[in-house]
C-alpha cells in the first residue's frame, strides 16, 4: 500500500504511521485521486470521513480499512478556512454520503459534486458550524457552565453527592468490623498441620 501510494503521487504523499495506523496525507486538489487509489488498492470499507478545527485551516480526515488483508489506513488533507472546499468522493464510497453532509454542517467544509448538502442534524434556519472552535455556544454566554464546581459547591442550594452503592450489594459490604479480623486471623491455614 505504501509503494502504491508513493508510486502514484511522488512528493505529494506524506506517509507516516501513528498509533499503528498508517496515515497517508495528500493536498486537497488530490483528495478525491488518493481515496479512489485506497479503494482501488482494497480498502472497500469506509469506516468515517470527519473535519478537525486546526488553527489556520481544517483538516478532513477519512478512515478505510481492508477486510482482506485487516489493513486501516487514515487518509488526510486540509483545507483553507477562508475557502473550505473540497471534492466530493460519494462516488467512490457510497457510505461517504451521510459524513460529508455532516461536516458540512458541523464544520463548512463545501464538498464539491455532493448530490445533496441538505442540514442533517441540526434544526431547519439554525445559523453557523458548531464544531469551529470560533463558534460562540449562545447557551454559556447567558448561563455559567453548571460543571465549573462539584456538585454542593456551585452556590445554588444543590445537593451535595452522596455515596451509592451499586444495586444488589449489601449496605454493610466492604465495611470490617473489629471482630472480623480476629475470626480471620484464628482459623487454619490450608496446608497447616496445627
Amino acid at each position: 500500500m505504501r509503494d502504491a501510494l508513493t508510486e502514484r503521487f511522488g512528493d505529494d504523499v506524506t506517509i507516516t504511521e501513528s498509533l499503528g495506523q498508517v496515515c497517508a496525507d495528500v493536498g486537497p486538489e488530490r483528495w478525491a485521486e488518493a481515496v479512489g487509489l485506497a479503494r482501488e488498492l482494497g480498502f472497500a470499507f469506509f469506516d468515517w470521513l470527519t473535519g478537525v478545527d486546526e488553527d489556520d485551516d481544517f483538516g478532513v480526515v477519512a478512515h478505510v480499512y481492508d477486510p482482506t488483508a485487516h489493513e486501516h489506513l487514515l487518509l488526510r488533507t486540509r483545507v483553507p478556512k477562508a475557502d473550505p472546499r473540497l471534492d466530493s468522493v460519494t462516488e467512490i464510497y457510497r457510505g461517504a454520503n451521510w459524513h460529508e453532509r455532516e461536516t458540512h454542517e458541523m464544520f463548512g467544509v463545501i464538498f464539491e459534486g455532493h448530490p445533496d448538502l441538505a442540514p442533517l442534524l441540526l434544526p431547519d434556519g439554525f445559523e453557523g458550524h458548531p464544531l469551529r472552535k470560533d463558534f460562540v455556544l449562545a447557551a454559556r454566554v447567558a448561563k455559567a457552565w453548571p460543571g465549573a464546581k462539584e456538585p454542593g459547591e456551585s452556590g445554588h442550594g444543590a445537593p451535595s453527592r452522596r455515596r451509592m452503592t451499586p444495586p444488589g450489594v449489601p449496605a454493610d459490604w466492604g465495611r470490617s468490623t473489629p471482630a472480623e479480623p480476629t475470626e480471620r486471623a484464628a482459623r487454619p491455614r490450608r496446608g497447616d498441620d496445627s
